[in-house]
């Protein structure tokens, strides 16, 4: 089998979606670490891999691939193991609009607003903007419920079998319960807390899991 690489960052919510994937799919991989967020900015052999400087980027072989929803969707058809996409339409659309939701509205205000004012920037010395973070929950709550409501009965959000939207909620979701206000944010809706009380019992969550969820 060709090797297969990832280039990202552990810490990176992105770089977890992925890993979450070949971990479900018990693919073989090297993870390499890319500084995207350095004083020196984003490497001259990453832009070669992904133009936009993003990260995580895939490599299959010969094959190169970028954008998480892409690499994550690759995955699954190009290796053996569960399938982490439904096969009826209906699930298949509803799985891709909680992705969506996610990606579109959830990871800035959850990661950024709170994660990163509330944690990250205290840790590092600097001093939370609350302004920012006041936006950020508000915003948060809109997204949290949005996608309470497209919730199955579990254990996974589209029922019985996990696919990519549990992948892919999993590490902002997480990120946004070590701030305070996320996780009363989180405890709030019935439908999303056990799933993700359920979740961090996953053997791939725990090996994909961040010294930056332990730290703290």
């Amino acid at each position: 089998m060709s090797p297969v690489t990832l280039f990202g960052l552990e810490r990176s919510v992105y770089t977890r979606v992925a890993r979450l994937a070949l971990e479900e799919k018990s693919v073989a991989y090297s993870l390499r670490e890319v500084e995207v967020f350095g004083p020196d900015g984003v490497p001259a052999e990453h832009l070669l891999r992904h133009p936009f400087g993003r990260i995580p980027a895939l490599q299959h072989g010969a094959f190169t691939l970028y954008e998480t929803a892409a690499i994550t969707r690759y995955i699954d058809e190009a290796f053996t193991g569960p399938a982490l996409q439904p096969c009826e339409p209906q699930a298949r659309a509803r799985m891709n609009q909680i992705v969506g939701i996610l990606d579109s509205y959830a990871y800035r205000p959850m990661v950024w607003g709170l994660f990163v004012q509330r944690v990250s920037a205290p840790r590092e010395g600097g001093t939370p903007d609350e302004r920012v973070i006041s936006a950020a929950l508000a915003a948060s709550a809109v997204c949290m419920s949005a996608v309470d409501q497209l919730v199955s009965p579990g254990p996974f959000l589209l029922g019985q079998q996990i696919s990519l939207a549990d992948l892919h909620a999993l590490p902002i979701l997480r990120y946004l319960s070590l701030a305070p206000e996320g996780l009363a944010l989180l405890s709030r809706y019935a439908s999303v807390l056990p799933w993700f009380e359920f979740m961090l019992r996953r053997p791939s969550v725990i090996r994909t899991g961040s010294i930056h969820e332990t730290e703290l």
